[in-house]
């Protein structure tokens, strides 16, 4: 065989392939394997051009042989119109197959929409909302927030962490070294930092009716030359007020966070909406906060003999838990149609 043979074997290769039921079995030709074995019979001086060809030839009914199948594939798919009822087909095969949901209208998740809530009262007393991260590192995590290496105060964050040493962050807090170093340049100027992040954080926790290993939290952090724990509880009473639509009552009991000095946790009067007495006397717990621990403000470069802060963190389900009286937090994670569809 000799290379000008090969180009009426093209020839004869190309119209066969084209007739094939199933296009790569041209690849197992006789004649293209005789071809191949010739290689070695080829004089020395012709048997590097002829084996170049005989390569080249076999190269090229190998990608139109996986062109004609994927053409071959395409035709004998019955087309999709998405515009039908989820599960109907008028293909026999999946016509037999169970009917899938009904084609109804999608929504908000019930997190998402209070979120949006959550974020539209602040944004309105002038603060700037950012979504917080879903893996971060040590520093951020613990470091930068006045976590000294193996101390106690780390127990109470059993996270999870990933083998290249990254964290899913435990709260949304693991931002707050973030904001405030993007935020020096607005206190330098004579303006504060007031910033909100939300989003979800992780837990190595064991799933109840209260605890889950994933939930969402929102955080708000406040710094200024006269900021003050004043300031920060007309705040947080103003939220409540807000997002609960009626006056509440609110009040503060000793609390311990390594990054706030003092802190405290806040607590509202139970609302009449969710079964308050309208008397006072029943309180809620419903947030940490605290002034910025100075070691804080001096990990970000903000001098803390010239500045001040404040921040507070709390769940975003327990808000919402509260406000719709659920029973059980498990149900945000669920993905139960009976409950998305109460939202």
């Amino acid at each position: 065989m000799t290379i000008t043979d090969i180009d009426s074997l093209e020839k004869e290769l190309v119209q066969r392939l084209e007739e094939l039921e199933n296009p790569h079995d041209i690849i197992k030709a006789p004649e293209l394997k005789m071809l191949m074995a010739s290689i070695k019979e080829q004089p020395k001086e012709e048997r590097a051009t002829f084996g170049r060809r005989a390569n080249e030839l076999r190269q090229k009914l190998a990608a139109r042989a996986k062109d004609l199948e994927a053409k071959q594939a395409t035709e004998n798919v019955e087309p999709l119109d998405i515009s039908a009822p989820f599960g109907v087909s008028t293909n026999k095969a999946a016509a037999e197959l169970p009917s899938g949901l009904p084609a109804e209208n999608g929504t908000l998740h019930p997190l998402t929409t209070e979120i949006r809530r959550v974020v539209d009262v602040f944004t309105r007393m002038g603060f700037v909302c950012e979504e917080s991260r879903q893996l971060d590192d040590d520093y951020h995590m613990f470091s930068s927030l006045n976590f000294p290496p193996n101390h106690p105060a780390r127990d109470g964050y059993d996270t999870f962490r990933t083998e290249e040493g990254y964290i899913p962050p435990a709260h949304t807090t693991a931002m707050e070294n973030r904001v405030l170093r993007a935020g020096r340049s607005k206190l330098e100027n004579g303006e504060a930092i007031a910033h909100i992040s939300f989003g979800r954080v992780f837990r190595n926790e064991d799933a109840d009716v209260t605890h889950d290993h994933t939930f969402n939290q929102f955080e708000g952090v406040y710094v200024s030359k006269d900021a003050n724990l004043g300031m920060m509880l007309g705040i947080l009473k103003d939220f409540f007020n807000e997002y609960y639509g009626e006056e509440l009552r609110g009040k503060t009991q000793p609390g311990y966070f390594p990054f706030t000095e003092p802190s405290l946790e806040y607590q509202i009067e139970k609302p009449k909406a969710l079964g308050g007495n309208g008397k006072g006397g029943e309180w809620l717990e419903m947030l940490g906060c605290g002034m910025l621990h100075p070691n804080v403000l001096s990990e970000a470069g903000i001098d803390p003999t010239k500045y001040r802060g404040f921040a507070w963190g709390g769940g975003l389900e327990r808000l919402v838990m509260l406000k719709y009286n659920i029973e059980d937090l498990r149900l945000f994670e669920s993905g139960k149609l009976t409950f998305l569809r109460e939202f």
